[in-house]
């Protein structure tokens, strides 16, 4: 998956929501059309959903304080293991949902999946490494 860049310096308040370029929006639309993508949100350093592909905005507004936390306790903890290192995915799996965290400097792509109830985990890249 490429990154994605979102370039604005203006201040974002909680009800203000970022239109990704067109490059962005075509990348978010390709994530979004996997099967059982639930949500996919864009999230500042702070953890406030700048862009969401969700109507609910309280579910937007809860992943996404939530889950930059766990991204900074994660990030976190490797630079403390390894202070050379950093974090540059974080793949969160439960029986119902997979959250798929691509960090970076300013801003974070969070992709919420529900996971069907036969669903097996494509962890085939893990075990090879």
């Amino acid at each position: 998956m490429g990154t994605i860049f979102i370039c604005c310096d203006l201040p974002v308040s909680n009800n203000a929501i970022m239109q990704p370029g067109d490059e962005a929006e075509e990348t978010i639309k390709r994530i979004k059309s996997h099967k059982g993508v639930q949500a996919v949100l864009i999230v500042n350093k702070e953890g406030v959903p700048i862009y969401s592909t969700t109507s609910d905005e309280e579910f937007a507004m809860d992943h996404a304080a939530l889950v930059s936390q766990l991204t900074t306790k994660a990030k976190s903890t490797i630079q403390i293991l390894d202070p050379t290192d950093d974090m540059t995915f974080l793949r969160i799996c439960s029986k119902k949902h997979e959250i798929m965290i691509a960090p970076d400097k300013e801003y974070a792509l969070i992709v919420i999946k529900t996971l069907s109830p036969n669903a097996e985990l494509d962890t085939n890249d893990s075990n090879n490494n």
